[in-house]
């Protein structure tokens, strides 16, 4: 296809009202479901399913599994500065993401055996951009040589992780958040971690955490991070 007959058709996917209102919507970089998105578009269920098909089909959106929930989001980085720009020619502000979990459970909670919320986002966010965490096949991850050096000083027997029968490491998406925390065998070794150093408490009653300002500043300084 020629550059001009593709831009066309991205031009033309990016165009109908209903999808440009998804896609905006998509930009703050939180995942969503296909109902939350007919419901930011107006749009019936079904009618939302369709647009949505095309916007994949054109490499503007991409389908992430949770369970049994499916969620989209933008396809990239590309994809975001293009409708960035976009947003700028047509004057309008990036719309901002809001979040109706309570602020217990936002914060940090479990996810299974591992650490969820903002919290956990956020130490994830940070493996990433140390190039720690590289990425698999099926949202799962493995470590480069320094990741594993970086957790292995932190205390965490990477190794005995790996030989476990279950996914070593995975972006997990985060439900409250909408963006990837830390899942599988390495992502309950850091809540373990946490647990057993006090730099996390675990509610009696519920699945939410405490994580202390002093907490975080610590759990960071495991990982040779620094505080943002």
């Amino acid at each position: 296809m020629h550059a001009d007959s593709h831009l066309s058709r991205i031009a033309g996917a990016i165009g109908e009202p209903a999808r440009s209102r998804m896609l905006c919507c998509l930009l703050d970089g939180h995942a969503r479901t296909s109902t939350e998105l007919a419901v930011v578009a107006e749009v019936s269920p079904s009618t939302a399913s369709a647009h949505l098909a095309r916007l994949k089909e054109e490499g503007l959106v991409q389908q992430l599994a949770q369970g049994k929930h499916r969620y989209y989001s933008l396809a990239g980085g590309e994809v975001a500065a293009a409708l960035e720009a976009l947003l700028v020619v047509a004057g309008v502000p990036r719309p901002a993401f809001k979040a109706s979990t309570p602020h217990r459970l936002r914060t940090a909670r479990t996810c299974y055996d591992h650490m969820a919320g903002s919290v956990a986002v956020a130490l994830h966010d940070r493996f990433a951009q140390e190039g720690w965490l590289q990425e698999e096949e099926g949202n799962g991850y493995g470590l480069s040589p320094e990741g594993a050096a970086r957790f292995t000083a932190a205390g965490i027997d990477v190794p005995a992780l790996v030989r476990q029968r279950r996914r070593f490491a995975s972006a997990c998406l985060d439900w409250s958040e909408r963006r990837a925390h830390l899942g599988g065998a390495l992502g309950a070794a850091v809540l373990g971690m946490a647990l057993k150093q006090g730099w996390a408490e675990q509610d009696l009653d519920s699945r939410a955490l405490h994580v202390s300002p002093d907490g975080w500043r610590r759990l960071l300084a495991a990982f040779s991070l620094a505080p943002e």
